[in-house]
């Protein structure tokens, strides 16, 4: 029976698997394996609001061994560290427990067809002193971490009184740092709710720092002019064509040579393919570490290997290369499984072209604006407030019924409603 493995199971990984567990793993004609190295799946747009604390991991995940029994694939928890095209094989690294013992050995997998999900992971340009002294959000790991240091500031600053406010730098002006910003003065606001007396919007200073001339710089400056307007409203220092040019302990040096002071700082200017995929020294690459791929998305050279999502190098036919988003990682898996099942009926491949559907920035509960791309007009649509609100839920809720089905994603999405109406607001542990 045919093996195809899928390395990482973020939101094109989880999708391609979903897909491909139907139409082959529960008919029993192939062996469809989703390997990741954490447990549970977040839909990675909504890190920001782990971060904060307003979305719980613990209850708002997908565990992949549930999931994978339910929707016909199965579950390998490992990390990938080394990939033998010759063999047809790929090795996951030993896992261990807290205390540092053994649970799995390192093993190798088979695969007849794979497919890398990689994902990105943050790129910090070589900048000094970033990688000792700043936080990322590139897993629900690093973002728990976050939350749990944003807690005990919150709770340090409630301790003083009137006597000194919480600084946090961010440094990116994309739509992680935008939204992160916003989302953490709604949360200054509930903490108040929940003990934290001294805690409110008015004793944080956020500083948004973007080293390019705007905000926001793949999205329409309309756009970037209504969120900036909205940020400084709140309260955010926004910060552009500033360049960071060190981090230090409780800062930020810029290479005019001014300093940020901040307690918590947050690293969001920019991602980058995993360093190991350059590591391994078998793929093409661009500036991006991403791995250069044809037009039916299989790497150059290697027929029997797919890659989609932040980790795929798509170059489009006018030189751009297709951008990591969600919305790509989810149209790269949908075209990936239906090449393998033409691939397997002896049909042509097709090739991917990327649509763009458009863009949305929500800043928390006070504002989402952003732009629709037209299908008759081909016209750039802006909207915002309520209207866009409600799209930007609803590609989340897109996500979970590719994921889940439209049964259970319409029973999952009650659930979520009801749980938010119940349970607090702020995780506050």
């Amino acid at each position: 029976m045919e093996t195809i493995l899928i390395v990482g199971g973020g939101a094109g990984g989880l999708e391609l698997a979903t897909q491909l567990g139907h139409k082959l793993g529960k008919k029993k004609l192939a062996q469809i394996v989703l390997v990741d190295k954490n447990t549970s799946h977040i839909w990675k747009p909504l890190l920001h609001e782990v971060a904060s604390g307003s979305l719980d991991t613990s209850t708002d995940g997908v565990a992949y061994s549930a999931h994978g029994a339910k929707h016909h694939y199965q579950f390998q928890h490992g990390e990938m560290t080394g990939l033998d095209t010759q063999a047809n094989s790929i090795r996951l690294a030993a896992i261990f427990d807290e205390d540092g013992d053994m649970v799995v050995a390192e093993r190798h997998l088979h695969y007849d067809k794979l497919i890398l999900a990689l994902g990105s992971v943050s790129n910090d340009f070589g900048t000094p002193g970033v990688a000792e002294h700043c936080y990322f959000l590139d897993s629900p790991q690093q973002a728990d971490k976050f939350h749990r240091s944003l807690i005990n500031n919150f709770v340090r600053v409630n301790q003083t009184g009137n006597h000194e406010d919480l600084h946090i730098a961010i440094v990116g002006g994309g739509a992680t740092g935008v939204e992160l910003s916003a989302e953490l003065y709604h949360v200054a606001a509930l903490a108040q709710r929940y003990g934290l007396a001294q805690i409110n919007a008015n004793r944080l200073r956020i500083s948004l720092i973007e080293a390019g001339p705007s905000i926001l710089p793949a999205l329409p400056k309309r756009i970037s002019d209504s969120v900036r307007k909205e940020l400084i409203k709140l309260g955010v220092e926004v910060l552009e064509s500033t360049k960071v040019a060190s981090a230090v302990e409780n800062g930020f040096f810029t290479a005019e040579d001014k300093t940020i002071r901040a307690d918590l700082m947050v690293w969001a200017a920019g991602v980058k393919a995993p360093d190991f995929i350059q590591a391994l020294g078998i793929f093409e690459l661009n500036r991006l570490q991403q791995i250069v791929v044809t037009g039916q998305l299989q790497a150059k050279g290697l027929d029997n290997v797919y890659v989609i999502g932040d980790c795929c190098g798509c170059q489009q036919a006018d030189g751009s290369w297709v951008p990591p988003r969600a919305q790509s990682a989810h149209q790269m898996a949908s075209l990936v499984a239906g090449n393998i099942m033409r691939a397997r009926a002896g049909k042509p491949l097709k090739d991917y072209q990327y649509k763009d559907h458009g863009s949305l920035v929500n800043l928390s509960r006070y504002s989402t604006v952003g732009n629709l791309m037209g299908n008759l007009t081909g016209n750039s649509l802006f909207i915002e407030g309520r209207i866009a609100r409600f799209v930007y839920i609803s590609l989340y809720r897109m996500h979970q019924v590719a994921i889940h089905g439209w049964f259970k994603g319409m029973l999952m999405i009650l659930v979520e409603k009801i749980n938010r109406a119940v349970r607090p607001k702020l995780k506050l542990h």
